[in-house]
């Protein structure tokens, strides 16, 4: 990163100028996971951090929602740690371009937020081969029943995974969850009966906050994530919305369920449809 100073404007001229930033930039929605900007940015703040480094570099998340996430209960406590570890938070950041002559992100309203190292993630697009096909929209998804997964279009055909276009992340653990769901249907499907099995949306995630401490989200389509321990209620072990050690043991721990058994087929007692045990609202 250079020493070049950098200045976050708006049409009212407000400027903050610093001597070093890196931005975070989401482009737009979908991407592949919602989380993992953030993730990054959680990160890379301990690593300024734990070298002694925080106080020479400014950290800016630059979203297109109007906060830190796309459900509000999460965004609130995901914006207030973001202000905890003073990351700057720069909201409706439609960019036109980027002005790399500048080091400048330029939105559509004229908002211009400088940068010395810039990180950015892409509107996230299905294959060029759905395209081709005619089976796609104009991110080139599947239009998919949300609760059967099942083409609106083409009886025969279904679209799991980041090949469809259902309305929540397209992460694993929601082509996970909507498999188990997919293959009964399916199997009624071709055995002539009615699908009576309704994927809910489920999604879960961990979130690495930096310091050995994660985080844990789990919602569907009708439930934004809330706070509360996952996935017993009143012993977790996990927590949900809160930074702790237990999580980021979690996270460690699914990179073995990973690869021994989640990609060899093997069951996890984990249901597909999301429980609201442990939950609380707000």
């Amino acid at each position: 990163m250079t020493s070049t100073r950098t200045t976050v404007r708006s049409r009212s001229a407000m400027r903050c100028r610093v001597s070093r930033a890196g931005v975070l930039h989401v482009v737009d929605q979908p991407i592949k996971c919602p989380v993992a900007p953030l993730e990054f940015t959680f990160l890379a703040e301990a690593f300024f951090r734990h070298r002694e480094m925080r106080d020479q570099v400014e950290l800016v998340y630059v979203t297109p929602l109007d906060g830190a996430f796309t459900k509000p209960i999460a965004s609130r406590y995901l914006g207030r740690l973001l202000d905890e570890r003073k990351i700057k938070v720069e909201t409706d950041f439609l960019v036109e371009r980027v002005d790399a002559e500048r080091k400048t992100l330029v939105s559509y309203d004229e908002r211009e937020v400088g940068y010395d190292l810039l990180v950015t993630v892409p509107l996230n697009m299905g294959a060029d081969f759905v395209a081709e096909s005619g089976l796609g929209d104009e991110l080139n998804y599947v239009p998919v029943d949300k609760h059967t997964l099942q083409s609106t279009k083409y009886p025969d055909i279904f679209a799991i995974g980041d090949a469809n276009d259902l309305p929540t992340s397209k992460a694993g653990s929601v082509a996970h969850f909507a498999s188990e769901v997919f293959v009964e249907n399916f199997l009624q499907y071709v055995g002539g009966t009615a699908m009576t099995h309704r994927f809910d949306g489920h999604a879960n995630c961990f979130v690495e906050t930096g310091d050995g401490k994660a985080l844990l989200i789990d919602f569907n389509y009708d439930t934004e994530p809330l706070p509360g321990r996952f996935p017993l209620a009143g012993l977790g072990p996990l927590s949900l919305l809160r930074p702790t050690k237990a999580n980021h043991r979690g996270k460690v721990a699914f990179r073995w369920i990973y690869w021994h058994l989640l990609l060899p087929g093997r069951w996890l007692p984990l249901p597909s449809r999301m429980s609201m045990k442990g939950k609380v609202q707000p």
